[in-house]
């Protein structure tokens, strides 16, 4: 069944197109779209679920070895014949792999007792050539198949859910056309076997999340919110433009295995030591910070919240901000060649996930709470990449899937519930009133919180242990006290997040909540632009949420209110969202609960990672470059399509002979430095008991986060307004996001079109004025010219004219007097005239003689 992958990204295509071709023209009811729309969906992950068994666990699967559809002619097309290349970068190294092939070679043909002995070869370092074909074809392998997974199996629970959130909605063709669209995009970025087909799927998720955020194009703030994100992530999208470009120049292919065959052999560039692997995962990682939202270019995703929630639960989920993890854990051996790079993923990964988490605290709308959790999540899949637990940033990816996908829809039943009240203040109590709502949620809070059993648990807490084991870094210890405390604020603030939504008093009864329209509406009045309550019906045209639609008691003095929003409205109480809503969330809470449990810790099952492939560790193992062995794998030695090496020794680049055994290094990059796992193992005195000692720290500070929230916002609701009082200054800070958007607005945006003006003034002054001035001098030439020749050159001819008219004109009239006589007598003078010039000369002639 794996030969038919390629029908997962063409039946959301499908969808799509007939979603947004035909759904206005022939007017297509909300069932027929939503039909066909989730109808695609549900197909493409069911061919996922056959592909994935077939490749993996049928009897005959073809793991670990990667599955390219055109190895078999199952679906093949080259896109892009670029014909001959000239390789230009990574001479010497590629002079070095292949002395180290001919030494291989060399030393297979010896007889067993010699093959110890060096074995010397010569250099040619030369300029070298490849043939560049891209093909559009599609990749089957352990990474592929979990994003596959994740994409389609998520993907469908937002679908589903979105069918009833968008419920009378006038462009519902049109959300999911969108939303079609987004899918494909995004399988295409995970399942191309090659570097431009991800490209393809990158910039199509960018494309696809600026007609999303921006669906309610008719509000200012939606528009503006879709224009950031996009021009946001055109400034990673430039390095990883750049990156591919390195990466072609330097391999002269750009197909995933062939790359990785020839990079596997590169030298490592270790700490201080920057080379061209480096430059070209420093490319890679920008393209990363930009998509996935990692500091700086982070500020896009808390402003997406103004497109309708089911966008922000597929981005936040499912799609766009995974892009960025699937792209550093693909091409890890790349990353895994540069320690400084992966030092610098680690770091970049711990800032996020801890500045992020501080922001949250302080939120006020329910989305943005969420947006600024996802940004801190992200940053511990980055955290673990940086550390060189990549298997588990990918495992995070998967659980933070379930419950960030479970509480944004959570959150949008919530806002659905309340009228599209975003406010949490406005909020409360909500648990009396939306039952299955808030069980499901508490499963997707007790997971992020990193409870155990539910899934977050698995994967923080691995991320957690590998920051303070690594052996890749020198500061992991320094990764781990921040992961620590941005796991300790992660648990405080979605605990306040979900005790002033659904705990505490019913703050709805006291002031009336709703009437916000759409969530454009609600992120306008978040940032402080707009007044609570709507002016407009909402953009969307949908029922049920237009203005003066408001939960809690009618207002007391309703013509005061009428004075200030011309509506008549009622008051309603909440209310739970319907089954097409609900059942997504069970079934999200239900995966958001169990699993994690497809990555226990070894330290559970007594030091070993069980259950086989079924175990995602054990399953992704053939993805991850060993930069110790310089192979695939930890079990086993893999190439980079994952096929076994027949080795014969042990070969170390750099240098040219080979010995059978290399002596064992502590680290991959040589010394190392102090390591808090190992510090601690040294007065334990036992592996087991110190990745204990760990997890239970890791429960503690959720613990202690979860406790601090329930005491703050449960048990003395004072607390938050005496603190905030007391840490004004930080307050403020968290509570205004840094003032980030601000430093960016006067240092880049400001600059930026002050420049733009500058440039526009030099263009119409200097510029334009030069070819205006041109124009003038040549409009003052051709005026001159003009004069001259209408006075001086047709004057003189008209003098010259005028004279032989005043001169000539008697004359000539004169001979012309109408009388024969005259004209016989000039004749007569004519001829005697023409005689003597003819026969003058003779006649003078004769008579001198």
């Amino acid at each position: 069944m794996h030969r038919y992958i390629w029908l997962v990204p063409l039946l959301p295509l499908a969808g799509a197109a007939i979603n947004g071709l035909f759904g206005r023209k022939f007017r297509f009811s909300e069932k027929l779209i939503g039909g066909i729309a989730v109808g695609s969906i549900a197909l493409a992950f069911l061919i996922t679920l056959a592909a994935v068994y077939s490749y993996g666990f049928s009897s005959n699967a073809l793991y670990p070895q990667t599955y390219v559809t055109s190895q078999d002619g199952a679906f093949k097309y080259i896109w892009i014949p670029g014909g001959a290349v000239r390789l230009t970068q990574g001479l010497e190294q590629r002079a070095n792999i292949k002395v180290l092939e001919e030494v291989e070679k060399r030393r297979a043909a010896l007889p067993l007792e010699q093959r110890n002995q060096p074995v010397l070869v010569g250099i040619s370092v030369g300029s070298g050539s490849s043939v560049l074909n891209v093909e559009w074809s599609y990749q089957l392998d352990a990474l592929s198949a979990i994003f596959m997974l994740i994409v389609t199996g998520v993907g469908l629970c937002i679908f589903v859910f979105a069918t009833g959130y968008m419920h009378g909605d006038a462009g519902f063709y049109r959300f999911f056309a969108y939303m079609g669209l987004f899918m494909f995009s995004m399988l295409v970025l995970v399942m191309g076997s090659n570097f431009l087909m991800m490209f393809v799927g990158w910039e199509g998720v960018g494309l696809c999340s600026y007609l999303l955020i921006g669906y309610y194009f008719e509000r200012q703030e939606a528009a503006n919110a879709s224009r950031k994100a996009f021009i946001t992530n055109r400034i990673g999208d430039f390095g990883f433009a750049l990156a591919i470009f390195g990466v072609i120049a330097t391999f002269g292919t750009a197909q995933y295995g062939d790359v990785f065959a020839q990079a596997r052999n590169y030298p490592l560039e270790t700490l201080g030591h920057w080379g061209l692997l480096s430059w070209i995962a420093l490319g890679l990682f920008i393209g990363a910070c930009g998509k996935s939202a990692q500091l700086p270019l982070h500020v896009w995703l808390p402003d997406a919240m103004a497109g309708p929630t089911p966008v922000s639960a597929l981005i936040h989920a499912a799609t766009m901000v995974t892009a960025g993890l699937y792209m550093v854990t693909r091409t890890n051996v790349i990353f895994q060649h540069s320690q400084t790079m992966m030092m610098v993923v680690a770091l970049v990964g711990a800032a996020t996930a801890l500045f992020a988490a501080t922001i949250g605290i302080t939120q006020n709308d329910i989305k943005k709470v969420l947006a600024y959790s996802t940004v801190s999540q992200l940053g511990f899949m980055f955290m673990a990449c940086g550390v060189g637990a990549f298997v588990f940033g990918i495992f995070h990816v998967m659980t933070h899937a379930f419950f960030k996908a479970l509480m944004f829809l959570g959150a949008g039943s919530v806002i659905h519930g309340m009228h599209h009240e975003q406010d949490m203040r406005r909020m409360g109590g909500l648990k009396k009133y939306m039952p299955y709502t808030y069980l499901t949620f508490l499963a997707g809070w007790l997971a992020i919180c990193g409870i155990i059993p539910f899934s977050g648990f698995w994967s923080k807490d691995e991320i957690l242990w590998n920051a303070a084991a690594t052996r890749y870094i020198p500061m992991g210890w320094l990764v781990w006290i921040v992961g620590t405390i941005a796991a300790t604020c992660t648990a405080f603030y979605m605990t306040r997040l979900v005790a002033m939504t659904f705990w505490g008093r019913e703050k709805f009864l006291e002031r009336p909540a709703g009437g916000e329209a759409d969530e454009a509406h609600a992120h306008a009045y978040d940032i402080g632009v707009a007044p609570h309550d709507a002016r407009l019906e909402s953009a969307g045209d949908r029922p049920r949420h237009e203005p003066g639609e408001h939960v809690g008691p009618v207002h007391e003095d309703v013509s005061l209110h009428l004075s200030a929003v011309p509506h008549e409205h009622g008051a309603h109480l909440p209310h739970e969202s319907p089954r097409s809503m609900w059942v997504p969330l069970a079934v999200l809470a239900v995966l958001a609960t169990i699993g994690g449990l497809v990555g226990i810790s070894p330290a559970f099952t007594g030091g070993k990672h069980v259950g086989g492939r079924l175990n995602i560790v054990n399953f992704l193992d053939p993805i991850i470059w060993n930069p110790t062995t310089r192979y695939f794998g930890t079990e086993e030695m893999l190439d980079s399509y994952g096929k076994p090496f027949q080795r014969v020794g042990e070969v170390r680049l750099g240098i040219f002979t080979a010995e059978a055994k290399p002596p064992e290094a502590p680290t991959p990059y040589g010394q190392e430095r102090f390591n808090l796992a190992q510090t601690v193992e040294s007065k334990l005195r036992s592996d087991t008991a110190t990745e204990w000692l760990f997890i239970i720290i890791s429960l503690a500070v959720a613990g202690i986060g979860i406790g601090l929230g329930f005491l703050f916002y449960v048990k003395d609701t004072r607390l938050p307004d005496l603190w905030a009082a007391r840490l004004r200054p930080l307050y403020e800070a968290s509570y205004h996001k840094y003032w980030v958007d601000e430093f960016f607005g006067l240092t880049v945006t400001r600059r930026v079109m002050d420049l733009a003006r500058a440039v526009f003034a030099f263009d119409s002054k200097v510029v334009d004025g030069g070819v205006n001035g041109t124009a003038w001098f040549t409009r003052l030439s051709s005026r001159i010219t003009g004069l001259s020749d209408q006075y001086f050159v047709d004057g003189i001819v008209n003098a010259i004219a005028a004279f032989i008219i005043r001169l000539m004109s008697p004359l000539l009239r004169a001979a012309q007097t109408g009388f024969t006589q005259n004209y016989a007598l000039v004749m007569v003078l004519g001829l005697i005239a023409a005689v003597a010039m003819m026969f003058g000369a003779d006649v003078l002639g004769w008579l001198k003689r």
